[in-house]
């Protein structure tokens, strides 16, 4: 059985598809291509895929559709292929439930590590010489419980539940905003903060993707999203999960 992490790039351009496989592939990855949105239903039928590379602008259906689709059914981490440069298409592709965004034209090799942190970030990064853990995170490969205010994050196998015992679906980088909240309750976070231990880079002046990913977390957590208890914003300052947590 191969091991090797598989990615799914899901563009139009030949050329691309080409080379950014040929560049993942001497690093290690099972790279798969396919043209647009049928071609990627059958890929994804039939073989496993951990992570999905996907143009926004495609000739039948756009990405934003087919994020939306994936998100009805599965939790592999999406990153967007952009060629649109306004924060309004990257809100968006968030807002579909994308992990990450890179703006075309782009690196291969800051698309390799956008592709190492989302999987470094949804535990899908089999590889040993490429896991780099920190310290404080080792919980979370140990598998803890963590509660607070009646919700219960398992760690170990990625889930939360609610309250009333239900479970909530969570997508990968959800579950890394709740951890890095939860590993710090009661103190405020800035967005640089938070984008940082979440994705590994400061924000932008305009970088909205933390209050977007922030605003979908709540939308899960919260009684009343426009009205949040526990995870506040700080004006000036960031954000402060208002919640005591208990680690078990």
């Amino acid at each position: 059985m191969n091991t090797l992490p598989h990615l799914l790039i899901v563009d139009d351009d030949p050329d691309i598809c080409q080379l950014v496989s040929q560049f993942l592939e001497a690093r290690g990855f099972r790279v798969s291509s396919a043209a647009n949105g049928q071609a990627m239903r059958l890929a994804l039928a039939a073989s496993s895929v951990d992570l999905v590379i996907l143009d926004v602008m495609l000739p039948d259906e756009d990405g934003l559709s087919l994020c939306r689709e994936l998100r009805a059914t599965s939790r592999v981490p999406v990153i967007f292929l952009t060629a649109a440069s306004g924060e309004t298409d990257r809100v968006v592709g968030l807002e579909m439930g994308a992990d990450d965004y890179l703006p075309k034209p782009f690196s291969a090799r800051e698309l390799l590590a956008r592709v190492r942190a989302v999987l470094r970030r949804t535990g899908d990064m089999r590889e040993p010489a490429e896991v780099e853990l920190r310290e404080d995170a080792e919980p979370a490969r140990r598998g803890r419980l963590m509660v607070f205010s009646g919700w219960r994050l398992d760690t170990g196998h990625r889930t939360l539940t609610s309250p009333d015992g239900v479970l909530v679906e969570l997508s990968g980088g959800e579950y890394e905003l709740l951890f890095v909240f939860l590993k710090n309750p009661q103190l405020v976070l800035s967005r640089d903060q938070l984008l940082d231990d979440t994705r590994g880079r400061l924000a932008g002046p305009f970088d909205r993707s933390i209050d977007v990913q922030v605003g979908r977390l709540r939308r899960k957590i919260e009684t009343d999203p426009k009205n949040p208890e526990l995870i506040k914003t700080v004006r000036g300052g960031g954000y402060v999960l208002a919640s005591d947590v208990e680690v078990n």
